[in-house]
């Protein structure tokens, strides 16, 4: 292996170390649902809700809210006013009944703000769920854009001996939930933006954070220098996040199989991965 390439390596090692120890420090805080943004009117008559869409932050695998620390200033920062995070239990052993919750809070969140869509960020198995929700719950008429960050949209192979999991089980390759995924989707009408590194330990291979997928409008996001941890936390993945959700409007015709298999950095722009090492 090159110098170069180890170097960066040891970066991205230490980086997701930091990470992981700040992240047990937070975690504490987290554990509890967060209190909901103001209500509004609900029903037909509901007042929209200025900011923009609202967002649903959606954490990974034994993870809660408090992954999303980082990025939810951020997106506060950049305007949008209503952004929650929905934590789902750590008994849950069925991807399916984590999505059917994201379908309630989604409804909930509708109905209490007055906004006819919402936009989704989810961290790896969050992203995954938030794709259940979409494309076989109905989801695609509630969600304008979905970014997924680390998620196993063909499987993963990593720790084997973790299988004893029923949710682990569900992400691995050939599973009876990514067969759903893979299955026909037609005129699914979210946009999917899936940010996917070269570093990530999680993903193995990497490339299962690409999501491909004829029926679907897809852009793919591939960053550089950090790993599975860094995803939700590096300030370069952020600014893509809200580049992808500002960017979300209806899909142009013709423009589904144009995306799809798209390739592009973590700050838009030309084709190709962004660094952040």
């Amino acid at each position: 292996m090159e110098l170069s390439k180890v170097t960066t390596l040891m970066k991205a090692t230490a980086l997701e170390l930091a990470i992981l120890t700040g992240h047990l420090v937070l975690y504490p805080s987290g554990i509890a649902a967060e209190r909901l943004s103001p209500a509004g009117p609900a029903g037909p008559t509901a007042t929209i809700t200025p900011g923009g869409r609202p967002v649903v932050l959606l954490h990974g695998f034994v993870d809660n809210r408090s992954v999303f620390v980082m990025l939810r200033r951020a997106l506060t920062r950049h305007g949008r006013d209503c952004v929650e995070s929905l934590n789902y239990s750590p008994l849950t052993c069925d991807l399916r009944s984590a999505a059917e919750l994201l379908g309630r809070r989604v409804e909930e969140i509708r109905a209490r703000t007055g906004h006819a869509e919402v936009d989704i960020v989810g961290h790896s198995l969050g992203g995954l769920i938030a794709r259940y929700y979409v494309q076989r719950l109905g989801g695609d008429a509630r969600v304008r854009t979905l970014v997924m960050l680390g998620t196993p949209h063909s499987g993963t192979t990593v720790a084997p001996l973790a299988d004893a999991h029923p949710l682990v089980r569900q992400m691995r390759p050939g599973s009876a939930v990514l067969r759903e995924l893979a299955g026909a989707a037609p005129g699914c009408r979210t946009r999917f933006v899936s940010f996917w590194s070269d570093l990530d330990q999680v993903m193995v291979p990497v490339e299962t954070a690409r999501l491909d997928h004829p029926d679907l409008l897809v852009h793919n996001v591939r960053v550089s220098g950090i790993g599975h941890l860094a995803l939700p936390v590096h300030p370069t993945v952020a600014a893509g996040v809200l580049e992808a959700l500002d960017a979300g409007g209806p899909v142009a015709p013709g423009a589904r199989g144009a995306a799809q298999g798209g390739e592009q950095g973590a700050q838009g722009g030309e084709p190709g991965a962004a660094s952040v090492a």
